[in-house]
């Protein structure tokens, strides 16, 4: 299937291709319990100014930290100029732990949804982004890292995976005709969850507008065995059209009995960016926004400097897209 390109013209060459930075490594409460959300601007300020320092001028808006759909008109419009006076854009929304098959919540996800649609159209934005993991259960919470204890889980059952489709496939359809590319993040036990199962459900929605967001990082962080990060990727980056990239050092027994990991840079982790990057830039034609994302530390640090380094790895003689 040929991916729809972004409304946005981006110039794609090593010198200019968009990468943009997660928000994980500002607090989604202030110490004295407001939301990030409902912040004074002078924190919206600071949190855009030391994104600017580190030398971003895309930021990714995670409705964790702040939901497009629920601000105001007026704080709507001082949220961007104070990304405006810093030099970010915001390019995209990620939508997350919203799942439009979340058993009791799936219609009420699923207009939530649609309100951040019209939200990022409004935002001038270019992606949707979501997908279908759920909010984090207990043990989850207590973790030290939440992948490492079991979260919520899509059911086999062909029903809930014809819901997951028509659902998301009327999503697809709300981003293409206000003019938003739709990807949805890769992520264990979800319809998303495996490269085979993640192609399946987009061919099923069947839009040029909506593909995959190949955060294969969320796979192999995980402590049990896992697919080859190379056959995930060769599988799913023809259908890519948005990318989370992150990164983990990972071991594991030769019988499968454990596996551990740990977050670190693009450059030291089990994944070969160099090779994966361009491979599908040249390969694969992939033409979309880098989002780094980093967990533990110094977030927004890591994140720039992966930039840097991922932007050492786009070819500089980019081939043309074949149409």
């Amino acid at each position: 299937m040929q991916r729809s390109t972004m409304a946005t013209a981006y110039e794609y060459t090593r010198e200019g291709w968009p990468i943009a930075t997660c928000l994980h490594g500002f607090k989604t409460v202030l110490p004295d319990g407001t939301p990030l959300h409902d912040a004074p601007a002078e924190v919206w300020d600071d949190m855009f100014e030391q994104i600017e320092e580190v030398g971003f001028t895309l930021a990714e808006l995670a409705d964790s930290h702040v939901r497009p759909a629920d601000l105001t008109p007026a704080r709507r419009d001082e949220f961007l100029s104070i990304a405006k006076a810093h030099g970010v854009r915001i390019p995209s929304v990620h939508l997350q732990r919203q799942s439009v098959i979340w058993p009791g919540r799936e219609e009420t996800n699923l207009a939530y949804a649609h309100r951040t649609i019209d939200a990022a159209a409004e935002w001038g934005m270019d992606v949707f982004s979501t997908g279908l993991h759920q909010p984090f259960n207990e043990a989850q919470r207590k973790a030290l890292w939440f992948w490492t204890a079991q979260g919520p889980k899509d059911p086999d059952d062909p029903e809930v995976w014809k819901a997951a489709v028509t659902r998301l496939r009327e999503l697809g359809r709300h981003a293409a005709d206000v003019g938003l590319q739709m990807s949805l993040e890769m992520y264990e036990d979800t319809y998303v969850g495996t490269a085979d199962s993640a192609v399946r459900l987009i061919e099923d929605i069947g839009l040029d507008n909506v593909g995959i967001n190949p955060d294969i990082a969320n796979l192999i962080r995980l402590h049990r065995p896992i697919e080859d990060w190379r056959e995930m990727f060769a599988k799913t980056l023809p259908y890519t059209n948005y990318w989370h990239v992150k990164n983990y050092t990972r071991d594991e027994s030769a019988d499968a009995s454990w596996a551990t990991s740990v977050p670190t840079s693009m450059e030291l982790g089990l994944i070969n960016y160099r090779q994966v990057v361009r491979d599908a830039i040249n390969e694969v034609g992939f033409r979309g926004i880098f989002l780094m994302e980093q967990y533990g530390g110094d977030s927004l640090g890591v994140c720039a400097t992966n930039a840097q380094y991922l932007r050492t790895l786009i070819p500089r003689n980019i081939k043309e897209q074949q149409s």
